[in-house]
């Protein structure tokens, strides 16, 4: 069921754990949040000019990771699992505190931080949450990538889809909606790469904390991680909740589905930004009034669907 009222946490929770890019030691403070404030990071290990927003325009860096930076330089990254967790236990607002430049990978996927959230519990807050409902389909091609997003009904539905020449990943669909199904298999689903690209990764500076921890290693023809994987689909289903955390910068729970072929944190950085410049392809509405605000849909004018 959709929580009508705005959540927090019910009491602080740490974490702490190894960055994948840094290879840093990192501590997580997450601390109640008021409402209508939304998810605000806050680099502990800075005395000034720490504060940033989860947000979708702050992102400077979807390289293998997600990452925000504010106006001063201050930057998060690796924050789209702990924003896909978030998203799936209805955290809406909330401060996060880090004390160095990346969150921890943990296990490569958002279980830990799922289990201890819903352990922990939410707090309602007295605003209403606010919701972001699809009115036109949008689409987006990059390279061979594709993302579109378009009506559905009062829920936030993913298609993905995987297309890899690897024999063990091959090609993998998988279809979830947030609000309706056992989302067990997708937070529990790890980050992955080719062990043909570890080499390339690590020169390049990231990958530092990678392990068969908190990753899985795919050679050409067998997983290397000893216990294999988690579900049927783990690969596709990582890519799912990459997608939810980064959906998560947009600021609202959204309606809609979302196709997507190919993607990744940059796609859907770069399709957030398109969806918010289509300013009639989508209406904000508040889950109090949502029968008031269907009502109103129906008597508007059908629109066009807006292509890329």
């Amino acid at each position: 069921m959709q929580e009508e009222f705005q959540q927090t946490i019910s009491q602080p929770i740490i974490f702490e754990g190894i960055g994948l890019h840094s290879g840093k030691l990192s501590k997580v403070k997450l601390l109640p949040g008021e409402s209508n404030q939304g998810i605000i990071f806050k680099r502990s290990d800075l005395k000034e000019n720490n504060l940033i927003e989860a947000n979708y325009k702050n992102v400077t860096s979807a390289r293998l990771c997600t990452t925000l930076e504010n106006s001063f330089g201050a930057k998060v990254s690796t924050v789209e699992h702990l924003l896909a967790a978030l998203y799936i236990v209805g955290v809406d607002n909330l401060i996060i505190e880090v004390d160095k430049e990346e969150v921890p990978i943990m296990d490569g996927s958002s279980k830990d931080f799922v289990e201890v959230l819903r352990k922990v519990g939410n707090k309602q807050l007295d605003k209403k949450r606010r919701f972001l409902k699809i009115l036109d389909k949008v689409e987006l091609e990059d390279n061979g990538r594709k993302i579109s997003i378009e009506p559905s009904e009062l829920d936030f539905e993913v298609n993905f889809e995987l297309n890899y020449s690897n024999k063990i990943i091959g090609n993998q669909k998988n279809t979830v909606k947030f609000l309706n199904d056992n989302l067990e298999d997708i937070y529990s689903s790890r980050t992955f790469c080719l062990f043909k690209d570890i080499e390339k990764i690590k020169k390049s500076g990231l990958a530092k904390g990678g392990s068969l921890d908190n990753a899985i290693v795919v050679d050409e023809e067998k997983i290397i991680n000893e216990d294999g994987l988690r579900n049927e689909k783990e690969f596709v289903n990582h890519k799912i909740l990459d997608l939810a955390g980064d959906f998560l910068l947009s600021g609202y729970r959204i309606y809609g589905k979302v196709n997507c072929s190919g993607g990744g944190h940059q796609l859907s950085n770069i399709f957030l930004k398109k969806l918010f410049n289509l300013k009639n392809s989508f209406t904000v509405i508040g889950s109090a009034n949502f029968k008031l605000s269907e009502k109103a849909l129906v008597n508007q004018p059908q629109k066009q669907a807006v292509n890329a």
